[in-house]
Protein backbone atom coordinates (compact mmCIF):
# COMPACT_ATOMS: atom_id res chain seq x y z
CA UNK A 1 0.00 0.00 0.00
CA UNK A 2 1.36 3.42 -0.96
CA UNK A 3 0.55 6.89 0.36
CA UNK A 4 0.09 10.25 -1.38
CA UNK A 5 1.77 13.47 -0.20
CA UNK A 6 -1.08 14.13 2.24
CA UNK A 7 -0.61 10.73 3.80
CA UNK A 8 -3.72 9.16 2.35
CA UNK A 9 -3.50 5.49 1.37
CA UNK A 10 -3.51 4.76 -2.33
CA UNK A 11 -4.60 1.46 -3.90
CA UNK A 12 -1.73 -0.92 -4.78
CA UNK A 13 -0.16 -0.57 -8.17
CA UNK A 14 -0.54 -3.38 -10.69
CA UNK A 15 3.10 -4.37 -10.12
CA UNK A 16 2.63 -4.55 -6.36
CA UNK A 17 -0.55 -6.55 -6.84
CA UNK A 18 1.19 -9.04 -9.14
CA UNK A 19 4.18 -9.39 -6.79
CA UNK A 20 1.88 -10.01 -3.84
CA UNK A 21 -0.07 -12.56 -5.86
CA UNK A 22 3.11 -14.33 -6.94
CA UNK A 23 4.39 -14.46 -3.36
CA UNK A 24 1.05 -15.86 -2.21
CA UNK A 25 1.10 -18.48 -4.98
CA UNK A 26 4.68 -19.54 -4.24
CA UNK A 27 3.88 -19.78 -0.54
CA UNK A 28 0.85 -21.90 -1.32
CA UNK A 29 2.86 -24.22 -3.55
CA UNK A 30 5.54 -24.62 -0.89
CA UNK A 31 2.93 -25.40 1.75
CA UNK A 32 1.29 -27.88 -0.59
CA UNK A 33 4.59 -29.58 -1.45
CA UNK A 34 6.05 -29.70 2.06
CA UNK A 35 2.92 -30.53 4.01
CA UNK A 36 -0.07 -31.70 1.99
CA UNK A 37 1.52 -33.72 -0.82
CA UNK A 38 4.25 -35.08 1.45
CA UNK A 39 1.68 -36.41 3.92
CA UNK A 40 -1.20 -37.20 1.58
CA UNK A 41 -1.01 -40.98 1.82
CA UNK A 42 -2.56 -42.70 -1.20
CA UNK A 43 -3.56 -46.32 -1.76
CA UNK A 44 -3.34 -47.59 -5.35
CA UNK A 45 -4.74 -50.90 -6.60
CA UNK A 46 -3.03 -52.98 -9.28
CA UNK A 47 -4.01 -56.37 -10.71
CA UNK A 48 -1.14 -58.58 -11.86
CA UNK A 49 -2.13 -61.37 -14.26
CA UNK A 50 0.24 -64.30 -13.68
CA UNK A 51 0.58 -67.25 -16.04
CA UNK A 52 0.06 -70.65 -14.38
CA UNK A 53 -0.98 -69.02 -11.11
CA UNK A 54 -2.11 -71.89 -8.88
CA UNK A 55 -5.69 -71.90 -7.64
CA UNK A 56 -4.67 -71.36 -4.02
CA UNK A 57 -3.12 -67.99 -4.90
CA UNK A 58 -5.96 -66.56 -7.00
CA UNK A 59 -6.74 -63.21 -5.41
CA UNK A 60 -3.59 -63.27 -3.26
CA UNK A 61 -3.08 -59.68 -2.07
CA UNK A 62 0.40 -58.19 -1.70
CA UNK A 63 0.73 -54.76 -0.12
CA UNK A 64 3.93 -52.99 -1.19
CA UNK A 65 5.53 -50.10 0.69
CA UNK A 66 8.95 -48.67 -0.01
CA UNK A 67 11.57 -45.94 0.53
CA UNK A 68 10.85 -44.94 4.11
CA UNK A 69 14.09 -42.96 4.51
CA UNK A 70 13.77 -42.86 8.25
CA UNK A 71 14.59 -40.29 9.68
CA UNK A 72 15.43 -38.00 6.75
CA UNK A 73 12.63 -35.46 7.19
CA UNK A 74 10.44 -38.38 8.21
CA UNK A 75 8.32 -38.43 11.33
CA UNK A 76 7.51 -41.39 13.55
CA UNK A 77 3.83 -40.45 13.60
CA UNK A 78 3.57 -40.59 9.81
CA UNK A 79 5.27 -43.98 9.56
CA UNK A 80 2.84 -45.24 12.22
CA UNK A 81 0.01 -43.87 10.09
CA UNK A 82 1.35 -45.90 7.16
CA UNK A 83 1.45 -49.05 9.32
CA UNK A 84 -2.12 -48.47 10.53
CA UNK A 85 -3.34 -48.03 6.95
CA UNK A 86 -1.58 -51.22 5.83
CA UNK A 87 -3.29 -53.13 8.64
CA UNK A 88 -6.74 -51.96 7.51
CA UNK A 89 -6.04 -53.48 4.07
CA UNK A 90 -5.63 -56.98 5.55
CA UNK A 91 -3.00 -58.19 3.05
CA UNK A 92 -1.90 -61.79 2.56
CA UNK A 93 1.70 -60.56 2.33
CA UNK A 94 3.61 -57.30 2.73
CA UNK A 95 6.59 -56.44 0.48
CA UNK A 96 8.99 -53.78 1.78
CA UNK A 97 11.31 -52.83 -1.06
CA UNK A 98 14.21 -50.98 0.49
CA UNK A 99 15.70 -47.71 1.71
CA UNK A 100 14.52 -48.09 5.27
CA UNK A 101 16.95 -45.32 6.25
CA UNK A 102 18.74 -42.37 4.76
CA UNK A 103 22.42 -43.17 5.18
CA UNK A 104 24.57 -40.63 7.01
CA UNK A 105 28.20 -41.63 6.58
CA UNK A 106 29.29 -38.76 8.84
CA UNK A 107 27.12 -39.88 11.77
CA UNK A 108 26.82 -43.68 11.53
CA UNK A 109 25.67 -44.03 15.15
CA UNK A 110 22.71 -41.78 14.42
CA UNK A 111 21.86 -43.86 11.36
CA UNK A 112 21.95 -47.08 13.40
CA UNK A 113 19.53 -45.60 15.91
CA UNK A 114 17.05 -44.84 13.13
CA UNK A 115 17.42 -48.36 11.73
CA UNK A 116 15.97 -49.75 14.94
CA UNK A 117 13.27 -47.09 15.28
CA UNK A 118 12.10 -47.74 11.71
CA UNK A 119 12.08 -51.52 12.21
CA UNK A 120 10.22 -51.23 15.52
CA UNK A 121 7.47 -49.12 13.95
CA UNK A 122 7.18 -51.42 10.92
CA UNK A 123 6.81 -54.34 13.31
CA UNK A 124 3.35 -52.95 13.97
CA UNK A 125 2.29 -54.51 10.65
CA UNK A 126 0.10 -57.45 11.68
CA UNK A 127 0.55 -59.56 8.56
CA UNK A 128 2.72 -62.62 9.34
CA UNK A 129 4.31 -62.64 5.84
CA UNK A 130 6.63 -59.62 5.74
CA UNK A 131 9.41 -59.84 3.16
CA UNK A 132 12.10 -57.16 2.71
CA UNK A 133 14.71 -56.28 0.12
CA UNK A 134 17.38 -53.65 0.78
CA UNK A 135 18.02 -50.37 -1.02
CA UNK A 136 21.09 -48.31 -1.85
CA UNK A 137 20.94 -46.30 1.40
CA UNK A 138 20.60 -49.52 3.42
CA UNK A 139 23.78 -50.81 1.76
CA UNK A 140 25.79 -48.17 3.64
CA UNK A 141 25.19 -50.24 6.78
CA UNK A 142 23.80 -53.49 5.44
CA UNK A 143 24.56 -55.63 8.55
CA UNK A 144 22.92 -53.05 10.80
CA UNK A 145 19.76 -52.69 8.72
CA UNK A 146 19.42 -56.46 8.30
CA UNK A 147 19.88 -57.02 12.04
CA UNK A 148 17.29 -54.37 12.90
CA UNK A 149 14.70 -55.88 10.58
CA UNK A 150 15.41 -59.45 11.60
CA UNK A 151 15.12 -58.50 15.28
CA UNK A 152 11.49 -57.63 14.51
CA UNK A 153 10.87 -60.99 12.78
CA UNK A 154 10.86 -59.55 9.26
CA UNK A 155 12.29 -61.73 6.51
CA UNK A 156 15.16 -60.10 4.60
CA UNK A 157 15.64 -61.66 1.15
CA UNK A 158 19.21 -60.82 0.22
CA UNK A 159 19.93 -62.82 -2.96
CA UNK A 160 17.69 -65.62 -1.80
CA UNK A 161 14.12 -66.89 -1.98
CA UNK A 162 11.38 -68.44 0.12
CA UNK A 163 8.49 -70.68 -0.88
CA UNK A 164 4.89 -70.03 0.10
CA UNK A 165 2.81 -73.20 0.21
CA UNK A 166 -0.97 -73.38 0.23
CA UNK A 167 -2.56 -76.81 0.08
CA UNK A 168 0.20 -78.16 -2.15
CA UNK A 169 0.28 -75.08 -4.38
CA UNK A 170 3.41 -72.94 -4.33
CA UNK A 171 4.48 -69.35 -4.96
CA UNK A 172 8.13 -68.25 -4.76
CA UNK A 173 9.07 -64.92 -3.16
CA UNK A 174 12.60 -63.85 -4.14
CA UNK A 175 14.72 -60.88 -3.12
CA UNK A 176 17.78 -59.19 -4.59
CA UNK A 177 20.71 -57.39 -3.04
CA UNK A 178 20.76 -53.70 -3.90
CA UNK A 179 21.86 -53.16 -7.50
CA UNK A 180 23.41 -49.73 -6.87
CA UNK A 181 26.11 -50.38 -4.27
CA UNK A 182 25.78 -54.10 -3.56
CA UNK A 183 26.01 -57.19 -5.77
CA UNK A 184 22.66 -58.62 -6.94
CA UNK A 185 22.99 -62.29 -7.79
CA UNK A 186 20.08 -63.58 -9.82
CA UNK A 187 21.52 -67.09 -9.93
CA UNK A 188 21.10 -67.29 -6.15
CA UNK A 189 17.92 -65.24 -5.85
CA UNK A 190 15.84 -67.03 -8.48
CA UNK A 191 14.92 -70.66 -7.73
CA UNK A 192 16.17 -73.21 -10.24
CA UNK A 193 14.46 -76.36 -9.04
CA UNK A 194 10.76 -76.73 -8.48
CA UNK A 195 9.08 -79.36 -6.38
CA UNK A 196 5.36 -79.22 -5.87
CA UNK A 197 2.67 -81.84 -5.85
CA UNK A 198 0.64 -79.91 -8.44
CA UNK A 199 2.98 -77.55 -10.25
CA UNK A 200 5.80 -77.89 -12.69
CA UNK A 201 6.92 -74.26 -12.40
CA UNK A 202 5.46 -72.09 -9.62
CA UNK A 203 5.41 -68.32 -10.31
CA UNK A 204 8.17 -66.09 -8.94
CA UNK A 205 7.61 -62.66 -7.37
CA UNK A 206 10.88 -60.72 -7.06
CA UNK A 207 11.61 -57.83 -4.70
CA UNK A 208 14.37 -55.56 -5.99
CA UNK A 209 14.97 -51.90 -5.17
CA UNK A 210 16.09 -50.36 -8.47
CA UNK A 211 13.44 -50.58 -11.24
CA UNK A 212 15.77 -50.20 -14.23
CA UNK A 213 17.43 -53.47 -13.18
CA UNK A 214 14.28 -55.12 -14.56
CA UNK A 215 15.97 -55.24 -17.98
CA UNK A 216 18.67 -57.49 -16.53
CA UNK A 217 16.03 -59.57 -14.72
CA UNK A 218 14.15 -60.08 -17.97
CA UNK A 219 17.29 -61.26 -19.77
CA UNK A 220 18.01 -63.72 -16.96
CA UNK A 221 14.46 -65.09 -17.01
CA UNK A 222 12.35 -66.97 -14.50
CA UNK A 223 10.55 -63.98 -12.94
CA UNK A 224 6.85 -63.26 -13.38
CA UNK A 225 6.45 -60.10 -11.30
CA UNK A 226 9.06 -57.64 -9.97
CA UNK A 227 8.31 -55.05 -7.29
CA UNK A 228 10.63 -52.03 -7.05
CA UNK A 229 10.92 -48.54 -5.57
CA UNK A 230 13.91 -46.16 -5.56
CA UNK A 231 12.49 -43.52 -7.91
CA UNK A 232 10.09 -41.87 -5.41
CA UNK A 233 7.99 -41.40 -8.54
CA UNK A 234 10.19 -38.41 -9.26
CA UNK A 235 9.24 -36.85 -5.87
CA UNK A 236 8.69 -33.46 -7.58
CA UNK A 237 6.54 -33.80 -10.67
CA UNK A 238 7.15 -30.72 -12.81
CA UNK A 239 7.52 -31.15 -16.59
CA UNK A 240 11.09 -30.45 -17.61
CA UNK A 241 12.40 -30.71 -14.04
CA UNK A 242 11.37 -34.16 -12.82
CA UNK A 243 14.25 -35.91 -14.59
CA UNK A 244 16.74 -33.98 -12.43
CA UNK A 245 15.25 -35.56 -9.31
CA UNK A 246 15.40 -39.13 -10.60
CA UNK A 247 18.26 -41.27 -9.27
CA UNK A 248 20.39 -43.50 -11.44
CA UNK A 249 18.74 -46.85 -12.16
CA UNK A 250 15.28 -45.26 -11.93
CA UNK A 251 15.21 -43.13 -15.06
CA UNK A 252 13.53 -45.57 -17.43
CA UNK A 253 10.79 -46.99 -15.23
CA UNK A 254 9.65 -44.22 -12.89
CA UNK A 255 6.25 -45.12 -11.48
CA UNK A 256 3.45 -47.61 -11.98
CA UNK A 257 3.11 -50.78 -14.04
CA UNK A 258 5.35 -51.80 -16.95
CA UNK A 259 5.76 -54.88 -19.10
CA UNK A 260 9.50 -55.55 -19.46
CA UNK A 261 9.72 -58.48 -21.83
CA UNK A 262 8.22 -61.38 -19.91
CA UNK A 263 8.49 -59.57 -16.57
CA UNK A 264 5.69 -57.50 -15.10
CA UNK A 265 7.19 -54.61 -13.16
CA UNK A 266 5.54 -52.35 -10.62
CA UNK A 267 7.37 -49.25 -9.31
CA UNK A 268 6.11 -47.80 -6.03
CA UNK A 269 6.46 -44.04 -5.29
CA UNK A 270 7.62 -44.70 -1.75
CA UNK A 271 6.81 -43.13 1.61
CA UNK A 272 9.65 -40.75 2.49
CA UNK A 273 11.79 -38.11 0.80
CA UNK A 274 15.50 -37.38 0.30
CA UNK A 275 17.46 -34.18 -0.23
CA UNK A 276 14.39 -31.98 0.34
CA UNK A 277 11.31 -32.50 2.56
CA UNK A 278 9.14 -31.97 -0.50
CA UNK A 279 6.74 -33.92 -2.68
CA UNK A 280 4.86 -32.13 -5.43
CA UNK A 281 2.08 -33.85 -7.36
CA UNK A 282 3.68 -37.11 -6.21
CA UNK A 283 2.23 -38.18 -2.85
CA UNK A 284 3.46 -41.20 -0.85
CA UNK A 285 2.02 -44.53 -1.94
CA UNK A 286 0.80 -47.82 -0.59
CA UNK A 287 0.17 -50.31 -3.39
CA UNK A 288 -2.25 -53.23 -3.21
CA UNK A 289 -1.27 -55.81 -5.83
CA UNK A 290 -3.77 -58.60 -6.43
CA UNK A 291 -2.56 -61.74 -8.19
CA UNK A 292 -4.88 -63.06 -10.87
CA UNK A 293 -4.59 -65.90 -13.39
CA UNK A 294 -3.51 -64.77 -16.84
Amino acid sequence: MTHDEAGARLPPTRRQFLLAGAAFAVGGLLLDATEFDRHHLTVLEHAAAIAHLPDAFHGFRIVQISDFHHRSYGEDYFLKKVVDRVNTLKPDMVALTGDFITADIHQPQRTRRYEHICAEILNGIHCPLRFCSLGNHDSMDMPGVMAALQSQKMEVLHNRFEALDRNGDRLWIAGLADAYFDAPDLSRAIPKHFSSSRQEKPPVVLLGHEPDFADTVNRFGGVDLMLAGHSHGGQIRIPGLTQFFLPDMARKYVHGAFQVGKVQLYVNRGIGTVHLPVRFRCPPEITVITLQPA
